[in-house]
């Protein structure tokens, strides 16, 4: 039995004895409220910048209000390495409860170990905000909770990692969205450029130019000794490391991102392009580097370059161009270009290509937490566009090229190549 079935069983059985005189209206879902059984709890981890706009709103979400303002969501945790960002979320949260459903209708939790918050049986997904080196462990963990989620990108700082995200959804049947949010909003821009590429309208693809290239992850070397200071008493440094090395605080935390390359930005890139080059369910199969950027080829023998392509450089936010034997697109999140201009200036025909749809990245997840279908950045997806980044990141570090085989999901015959497949991390964070 589900929590939300659970509820409404409660409730019949609560009315049989009598319920109290007095109800709120949004208990029993009048005048529009959603009530409690309808609702899909949540337990947001890390409530920073990235984390804190997912649940009140902000550049990147799309939603007025965040997910704490949906009538359709109930939000009961939020969890912090810093005491005020979760203080001070837990109190937004609660005031606008209160506000909106009414006198006791507030109860959302504030918690520093994102253990306690999976687990709490009363709630339905997560979104993890965190820094990117704790993505994929909280997401496996997670999914052995019973617990769907959202994520934040990059998937994960490896492959290894990645596989295991997407073993743990499979393995618990958990539904996962990645926060690669560029094939549901900007107003269909990218998802139009990818079915005019899909559909021939640029002829046979040829190359597609990346305004990102692959990015990877290193951990930190010890600060001088100069540089190490006290760890401030609203901070928990040993949770915010969490799988990295340990090493002493030196006044940067929220700076230590332990990035290499484009690790942060480039997921979004590369989702796009997996996508527009039928490569959902796959990779690269050779990987190069071209003034020291990394760059790979399919199979099918197109070839992806991780600079701006010399002649079509749209505004490069999330951006791609993609050429072929008649002509280029180039998109971003706010132009969408065609050369000759008459590609992209006649509508879809219904012979052509369509790609799915949704309303909104949000709104998306939480469908599919009540539906239980794939959203349209599920963990396989994820893992495939994460990859592409992550090469891109391994061929920098190894200075050569290199074969992949995307089925095996190794370098065949290469030992020092595969070594960068996985990353050491501390007990007990080693998914």
């Amino acid at each position: 039995m589900s929590r939300r079935q659970f509820v409404r069983t409660a409730a019949t059985a609560l009315g049989a004895i009598g319920f109290p005189s007095v109800m709120p209206a949004s208990v029993l879902g009048r005048g529009g409220a959603v009530p409690p059984s309808e609702r899909i709890t949540m337990g947001f981890i890390g409530v920073g910048g990235q984390g804190g706009g997912h649940l009140f709103g902000g550049a990147w979400t799309y939603v007025v209000g965040g997910f704490a303002g949906r009538p359709d969501v109930q939000v009961l945790a939020v969890c912090d390495v810093r005491r005020g960002r979760r203080e001070d979320a837990v109190r937004r949260v609660n005031a606008h409860d209160a506000e909106s459903r009414g006198p006791g209708s507030a109860g959302c939790q504030a918690y520093v170990d994102f253990r306690h918050v999976l687990d709490r049986a009363d709630i339905d997904a997560v979104l993890i905000a965190t820094p990117a080196h704790w993505h994929a462990t909280m997401a496996v963990m997670a999914a052995a909770a019973g617990k769907d989620i959202y994520c934040e990108k990059p998937t994960a700082v490896t492959i290894q990692e990645s596989q295991a995200v997407r073993d743990a959804v499979r393995r618990h049947g958990r539904v996962y969205q990645a926060g690669t949010q560029q094939r549901s909003e900007y107003g269909g821009k990218f998802r139009l450029a990818c079915e005019l590429v899909r559909s021939g309208r640029i002829g046979r693809l040829r190359e597609i130019y990346c305004h990102r290239d692959g990015g990877a992850i290193a951990w930190p070397s010890r600060p001088a000794e100069a540089a190490i200071r006290p760890v401030p008493d609203d901070l928990d440094w040993e949770l915010y490391l969490g799988p990295a090395p340990w090493i002493p605080f030196d006044g940067n935390a929220g700076a230590h991102r332990f990035d290499v390359g484009e690790l942060n930005w480039g997921q979004h890139h590369y989702d796009i392009i997996q996508w527009a080059a039928e490569a959902d369910q796959t990779g690269p199969v050779e990987l190069f580097l071209e003034d020291g950027r990394s760059g790979y080829r399919y199979a099918s023998g197109v070839t992806v370059y991780g600079r701006p392509h010399p002649e079509e450089r749209v505004g490069g936010s999330g951006g791609a161009c993609f050429v072929g034997t008649a002509g280029r697109i180039a998109v971003d999140r706010e132009t969408l270009i065609s050369t000759p201009a008459s590609l992209a200036r006649e509508p879809l025909r219904p012979d052509e290509v369509h790609l799915p749809r949704n309303h909104g990245h949000a709104d998306n997840f939480l469908r599919c937490v009540r539906t239980r279908q794939r959203p349209i950045c599920d963990a396989e997806v994820a893992h495939r566009s994460a990859s592409a980044l992550l090469l891109g990141g391994i061929v920098k570090q190894v200075g050569r090229p290199l074969r992949w085989d995307p089925l095996a999901e190794r370098f065949p015959g290469d030992d020092e190549a595969n070594r960068f497949l996985r990353l050491a991390k501390r007990a007990p964070w080693r998914t």
